[in-house]
């Protein structure tokens, strides 16, 4: 297999992410060629020398286009700030390199229709960071619905919830900016979207609501900002094959640190599953005698691949980062022809379709169809 050059555009909490992955994947994996980290960029040049330092790439520049100019650079990481993921990714994609870009796409659709219009006229590999899908736990539990094991599936609720913007006095940034997109939708409910996707297949229609929990922020130097998007939201839910789902969003909910929760209902049993507690799930099976019926908590385990490749006992559980090196691993099958479990700037557009969805039922209070 090809050793692929990296490039590494953003150095941020998924910057660093992505560096983590792209070091950590040959190790882990062992069926791969050791990625070569070639080229990083950031805002300046001191703080890029620095964390290609840390980071252990070759290279490193205050100019992103000059990285993705790198003839050496095979695979572009884009960890930037939502509203600069379309110039970089197209850019990546035209110069002939394969991405990895963070979600969301972009904040506008029209310029994620470009992305994916990008992604394959270029024929490269265009992926989206979802790594929560690349649980070992979930990928059991999408074995679990596919072997019937609770029935036929009739009713889903899901939720993320973090505190980062719990408190009304923190200082405003770019997240609440109306540049960064609608707020708790695309910044964080695609991520409960990529789950239903997996599991379940595409959102087909939606009606939601959105509101801010702090009206205004202050400012760093003084004053204050009006709040330009929405920090919760709610909607209901219709998927494919008619199974109704409820979708909740609040980066505004004090003491939820990491939360995505989905409760599946089916005719013969649940399953739960709470990302704070990402290497457990619990399932509920209606058979046997009713005295014994009850929830049973199933513990991550190397029969749940592939953890086997990080720890060799059950119980000690994996990371949000060992995620990410699942995620590594999946591209890098994919860029060399292999079948793998990625989204695809296809599938991401859907995504991306059904949170814009979503804002426009919101703003014309009704029931939106998904083409």
């Amino acid at each position: 297999m090809k050793t692929l050059g990296v490039g590494l555009i953003g150095t941020g909490y998924m910057g660093k992410c992505h560096a983590l992955a792209w070091n950590a994947v040959k190790a882990v994996f062992g069926d791969v060629a050791r990625p070569r980290l070639v080229h990083l960029a950031e805002i300046d040049a001191q703080l890029a020398a620095a964390r290609a330092t840390e980071f252990g790439f070759e290279k490193a520049t205050a100019d992103w286009r000059a990285l993705i100019a790198d003839p050496d650079v095979d695979v572009v990481s884009v960890t930037t700030p939502n509203q600069f993921h379309p110039e970089m990714a197209i850019a990546a994609l035209e110069a002939g390199k394969h991405v990895w870009c963070e979600k969301p796409m972009a904040p506008a659709y029209a310029d994620a229709e470009r992305m994916l219009a990008a992604a394959r006229a270029s024929g490269r590999v265009a992926a989206l960071g979802y790594n929560y899908i690349q649980n070992p736990v979930m990928r059991h539990i999408r074995t679990l619905l596919d072997e019937g094991a609770i029935g036929a599936v009739n009713h889903i609720r899901v939720e993320m919830d973090e505190d980062f913007m719990a408190d009304p006095e923190a200082f405003f940034y770019w997240k609440s900016e109306g540049t960064s997109g609608y707020g708790a939708l695309d910044d964080f409910a695609v991520h409960p979207l990529s789950l239903l996707w997996y599991l379940f297949g595409h959102v087909e229609a939606v009606i939601a609501d959105m509101t801010k929990p702090y009206l205004d922020r202050p400012l760093q130097h003084g004053g204050r900002r009006a709040v330009e998007n929405h920090d919760a939201a709610s909607v209901l839910v219709r998927l494919s094959g008619g199974i109704s789902a409820v979708l909740m969003a609040n980066r505004a909910a004090w003491g939820r640190k990491g939360r995505i929760t989905l409760q599946i209902f089916g005719s013969k049993g649940s399953i739960l599953y709470d990302q704070e507690r990402m290497n457990e799930f619990e399932l509920y099976q209606a058979d046997g005698r009713a005295t014994e019926q009850g929830f049973r908590k199933v513990l991550a385990a190397p029969a749940h691949r592939p953890y086997d490749r990080f720890i060799p006992a059950p119980g000690h559980g994996l990371g949000f980062n060992d995620l990410k090196i699942i995620e590594c691993h999946e591209l890098i099958r994919a860029i060399s022809g292999e079948p793998a479990s990625i989204v695809t700037f296809e599938d991401g557009l859907r995504i991306e379709k059904s949170v814009h969805a979503m804002a426009e039922s919101f703003h014309q209070r009704r029931w939106i169809e998904i083409g």
